[in-house]
């Protein structure tokens, strides 16, 4: 793409990278058959080129962010799916974040949603106040009519997503801390613990730590560590998800500077999308490059740490299908897309393959919040794709696409750490009771102990 950038604009670090990527691009249009928006909405600005040639428009001008720009680019996902299948290789990824700080300064929002994203921005990052929130929600729930009435559809979507009940059982492994191994220890690695998963399903991390703690893995949630980022980063909010990770970086290498950890394990692929790119992002500065380079290069997705080991012959055998519903962060944002499969097969489970897999099913971080209507039609899309299969049960790595697919279908959604946890021994995972008639333990093999030998 010819772009049309004056040797003063070059001058900006970010105007020298929007060049850099815009520049890629071909035009080609193979990125409007998997965008979600576009295959919904039909609309050329609601799909990855014409975003593309609206941010050239913005920044080639040097224009505050006009509410078309601004439409356009809140419609967009983030899901990826565009760059998985791009053949010129275009960052939309950064493309699109860079847009958004520019919109979150210059642009010109409604107080409504200026107040619903300050409200997201203040309370889902942080557990404590996530969880008294959600404890709120029920309160509000006689009143979703009324709101959207009056044209508070955000503020409707995000009480109706709050589930009726928060989880009666709290985390076995929370705070900072180690979890050790009783095995012979074989790895030491580092857990970001999260922050709305901790409220929502605590069961995810407790799960991890002992799946890992079987295979002699001691888990540290290091002291300091916190939200990844991902949510403000998303919304614009640039200052904050460097702040953020910095300090997740900071709390991490007091870690490391201990010694011997193996990796930072992640179990929420949105997060673990936006850690790998803690590189990217604190680039630019100084005193974290370095840091950051080591953070990032150590990060992996559960699935993907737990490919490299031995997880031996699982103690349950189950006759259970199993949908994978691979989210767009997993499968478009680290490119991770046999590992979950893999796992679940080996653990005796039957995966089966979702029609449109590529596809998001409308949760992306906060967007069914921000965009109820669309992600709700993606939703309805994935769920119909999900049935056709006949699953019992649907796996997928991340706490968004759980929620969000949970809200709309009968269907029981897990996580996939917690689906191994149960066929390595764990207990059964909340909302699986009535599967439980169809797993059974493995009989243990009787060991044989030779009578002692007598001489006549």
């Amino acid at each position: 793409m010819q772009t049309n950038f004056s040797k003063s604009q070059l001058k900006d670090e970010k105007v020298r990278e929007v060049d850099r990527i815009l520049r890629r691009c071909v035009h080609c249009g193979l990125c409007t058959a998997v965008c979600p928006t576009y295959v919904l909405l039909g609309d050329e600005r609601d799909s990855p080129r014409g975003r593309i040639y609206l941010i050239k428009d913005m920044f080639e001008s040097r224009h505050d962010a006009s509410a078309q720009v601004q439409h356009h680019i809140d419609r967009c996902l983030s899901c990826l799916s565009c760059m998985t299948t791009c053949p010129s290789g275009v960052d939309y990824m950064h493309l699109v974040d860079i847009a958004r700080a520019h919109i979150a300064k210059t642009g010109n929002r409604p107080f409504t949603e200026r107040l619903v994203r300050s409200l997201l921005a203040r309370i889902l990052p942080y557990p404590e106040r996530f969880r008294m929130a959600l404890g709120l929600a029920p309160l509000a729930r006689p009143m979703l009519g009324m709101l959207r009435r009056f044209g508070l559809g955000q503020i409707a979507a995000m009480i109706e997503l709050a589930p009726l009940a928060l989880p009666t059982k709290s985390a076995r492994y929370s705070g900072p801390g180690t979890a050790a191994t009783n095995a012979k220890r074989r790895a030491r690695v580092i857990l970001l613990a999260g922050c709305a998963q901790q409220v929502l399903r605590p069961d995810i991390n407790d799960a991890t730590i002992r799946l890992l703690a079987r295979r002699g893995v001691d888990v540290v949630v290091s002291h300091g560590a916190g939200c990844c980022g991902a949510l403000v980063h998303h919304l614009g909010r640039e200052e904050e998800a460097l702040h953020q990770a910095r300090r997740n970086v900071d709390a991490w290498t007091r870690e490391l500077e201990k010694g011997d950890i193996n990796a930072i394990i992640i179990n929420t692929s949105g997060c673990g999308t936006l850690v790998k790119d803690y590189a990217y992002m604190l680039r630019l500065d100084p005193a974290y490059k370095e840091k950051a380079q080591k953070i990032s290069s150590l990060t992996k997705d559960i699935s993907e740490f737990l490919m490299s080991y031995d997880l031996g012959a699982p103690k349950r055998y189950s006759s259970l299908r199993v949908a994978y519903q691979s989210a767009c962060s997993m499968q478009h944002g680290q490119g991770i897309h046999d590992a979950p499969k893999e796992l679940l097969q080996k653990a005796g489970y039957t995966v089966t393959d979702i029609t449109e897999a590529h596809i998001c099913c409308g949760s992306a971080g906060v967007y069914n919040i921000l965009q109820p209507q669309i992600a709700n039609e993606l939703r309805d899309r994935k769920i119909k794709n999900i049935k056709e299969g006949k699953p019992d049960l649907v796996a997928t790595g991340n706490i968004g696409c759980m929620t969000h697919l949970k809200a709309g279908m009968d269907i029981p959604v897990a996580h996939t750490v917690e689906l191994l946890d149960w066929a390595f021994g764990g207990p059964v995972p909340p909302g699986l009771g009535k599967l439980k008639k169809f797993v059974s333990d493995v009989p243990e093999p009787p060991r044989y102990i030779p009578d002692d030998f007598i001489d006549a």
